[in-house]
């Protein structure tokens, strides 16, 4: 009697056995994911790599698993064609923005876009990737100099996260600044009179610029980044760009720094020059203009100034 009650219990022919499958299902699922990840944490050093291969082998098991339930239930059992019609008219309509994000998400992992701890910029959104989905990703948003719409002016944190479509990598061009290459070029500039030594400016503007920039460690970064990709060899070492215009001598340094520091190394880099070029009485441009306007002079001779 009990071999033949547990066997019913299996036969997948009453609504109680079907019931006990698909606990089971679930279960077994269940223990599968947990018994990968321990796995993937033992096997994988690379953290963005066990990451992406714990995402994954959730994924997979939990579409086998609503498979296997699929066939224990058999909601549409002899109406296969028909099933298959309807779910694909109603993906190609209704989930368009599904489809194309996970669309996404395959062109992020396959084509090496992005990954996790990566600088980008997506969908005019600039950050620091967090996580990655099947359908968003997730930065922790910086400022920029340039951008109006930020109170940050500098590529800091803002303390906001910000979500993303994965289907913007087919529409917007993805900027990512720390994937092989994590350096990047910096410009001061700065306004200096025509009466002042302009030469002399130059000479402070380019040893403080050699101090701080990364011109080895970007040079070795560049070789590497030679290896894989069919780029030019360009120039890393610091700069300073001089343009004559109608009010100023205009003076640019380019230096080259790692792609997280550039704001408190190009603000330590300002204070110094300054500082260089006014013991050395060298005089910043400015738009403003000083007047001295003269009173009447008095009756004896002496003028007052106002």
């Amino acid at each position: 009697m009990s071999s033949v009650t547990l066997a019913s219990l299996f036969d997948g022919q009453t609504v109680s056995s079907k019931l006990v499958i698909s606990a089971l299902t679930v279960v077994v699922a269940v223990l599968i994911i947990v018994g990968m990840r321990f796995l993937f944490s033992w096997r994988i050093e690379d953290p963005a790599v066990r990451y992406h291969s714990r995402k994954i082998a959730r994924y997979a098991i939990v579409i086998l698993a609503l498979i296997a339930l699929g066939f224990v239930w058999r909601p549409f059992a002899g109406q296969l064609g028909l099933v298959i019609g309807l779910l694909g008219a109603g993906l190609a309509f209704a989930l368009q923005e599904v489809i194309g994000a996970v669309a996404g998400w395959t062109n992020i992992v396959s084509g090496g876009m992005y990954r996790v701890g990566d600088r980008i910029e997506i969908a005019g959104v600039r950050g620091d990737v967090i996580d990655i989905t099947l359908l968003r990703t997730k930065l922790m948003e910086i400022g920029s100099p340039t951008d109006s719409g930020t109170w940050v002016k500098g590529r800091q944190y803002t303390g906001r996260i910000v979500t993303v479509s994965n289907k913007k990598t087919f529409t917007d061009p993805v900027f990512n600044f720390s994937a092989t290459f994590e350096f990047i070029w910096e410009e001061l500039t700065i306004p200096i009179s025509h009466d002042s030594d302009w030469i002399l400016a130059e000479k402070i503007m380019l040893e403080e610029a050699r101090a701080v920039s990364r011109s080895e460690g970007a040079q070795e970064a560049m070789e590497l980044m030679l290896k894989r990709y069919p780029v030019p060899r360009v120039e890393v070492e610091p700069h300073v760009f001089v343009r004559a215009t109608d009010n100023w001598m205009e003076l640019a340094a380019r230096f080259i720094v790692p792609v997280r520091t550039s704001r408190s190394v190009k603000d330590g880099l300002f204070r110094r020059i300054t500082r260089r070029l006014d013991e050395a009485g060298v005089e910043i441009a400015s738009e403003t203009i000083d007047a001295t306007v003269r009173g009447p002079r008095d009756g004896d001779g002496s003028g007052k100034t106002s």
